[in-house]
């Protein structure tokens, strides 16, 4: 499958596409990594993923204080994250508040690629396309290949100018596209003021901060479970504990990536409901994988953007402390 995958992308691929060294090609991707922080923009991408899409228009700047940008959803329900480095703001409007939770930045587009290739290198293979036009723009196809069952691939069109991120295909592993995000419009900007970085929410709404306990905090499930092997390629690089509405006991948020792929852990006590369940379920939705279940008395949930394989096989790494 994977051979076929990459037979169809570079059908009508030109003699110098075909020439490309691999290297070449490596090389190209870093410089995307790269634009996507280092340049300032400002542009509308739309989000396609099954039936459901949506337009986001962000604003991008890189000066000497960092790196800044603001994603304001324009359809539905007003929705704003603020950014500066790593560290993520997510305004969310409901009903009469305006809830505001803090995060640490994961890779979002155009900013797809991490800096830091090697563990792309590991778990993708790298070939090149055709070229195509994009919000006006010139672009390089690249197919990023999944070299196993436990990750999905990604085709992307890079500004053959500027090397920055224009388009992204989530490919599954029958080679269908479950989810498209691109740019119908962008241009780059001068670097200038940050009066736009702030959020444009109705003031008059209250706002509600999303609580988050310190990992020390004596909650009593830090240290009554750990994660056994994960998947081929697949890290922690995130950990946090959350006061969820509607919930008496914090939770326990996981975060593991190949570097691509993003995949959520939660780990919480059981209610009376979920104790009762003694199967594990799973569903995909769109691009998004789903396992629940329960053990020892907690309930396991993953969410990612994965194969239903990975999902389950990260839910079952985790093992509770007798």
């Amino acid at each position: 499958m994977k051979y076929f995958i990459a037979a169809c992308l570079l059908i009508g691929a030109s003699l110098g596409a075909q020439a490309a060294s691999d290297d070449d090609m490596w090389q190209a991707l870093q410089k995307t990594a790269v634009a996507a922080r280092a340049l300032s923009y400002q542009g509308i991408f739309v989000c396609q993923s099954g039936k459901q899409s949506k337009s986001v228009q962000i604003t991008h700047m890189f000066t000497d204080k960092g790196e800044f940008s603001r994603n304001v959803l324009l359809d539905g329900t007003p929705r704003q994250l603020l950014s500066q480095g790593s560290d993520l703001v997510i305004y969310n409007q409901k009903n009469e508040k305006v809830v505001i939770e803090k995060r640490h930045g994961q890779n979002m587009f155009p900013a797809v690629l991490p800096t830091n290739l090697e563990s792309i290198r590991a778990n993708y293979a790298l070939h090149i396309g055709d070229a195509e036009r994009i919000a006006d723009r010139q672009a390089q196809i690249y197919l990023l290949e999944s070299k196993d069952g436990l990750r999905y691939s990604y085709k992307l069109w890079v500004d053959s100018e500027y090397g920055l991120l224009l388009k992204s295909v989530l490919l599954n592993s029958h080679n269908e596209v479950i989810e498209s995000i691109a740019f119908n419009q962008v241009a780059l900007m001068q670097v200038g003021g940050l009066d736009w970085f702030r959020p444009k929410i109705d003031s008059k709404k209250n706002y509600v901060m999303e609580d988050e306990v310190p990992t020390s905090a004596d909650t009593g499930v830090v240290n009554a479970w750990s994660i056994k092997e994960l998947p081929a390629g697949y890290r922690k690089v995130d950990q946090m504990i959350r006061m969820v509405h509607g919930k008496t006991l914090p939770v326990t948020h996981i975060v593991f990536s190949d570097g691509m792929a993003y995949v959520s852990l939660f780990i919480e006590p059981a209610n009376l409901k979920t104790k009762a369940s003694t199967k594990a379920t799973q569903a995909v939705v769109g691009n998004t994988s789903y396992y629940m279940n329960v053990t020892d008395g907690y309930q396991i949930t993953v969410v990612g953007e994965v194969p239903e394989i990975t999902a389950a096989q990260i839910g079952n790494a985790v093992i509770f402390n007798k």
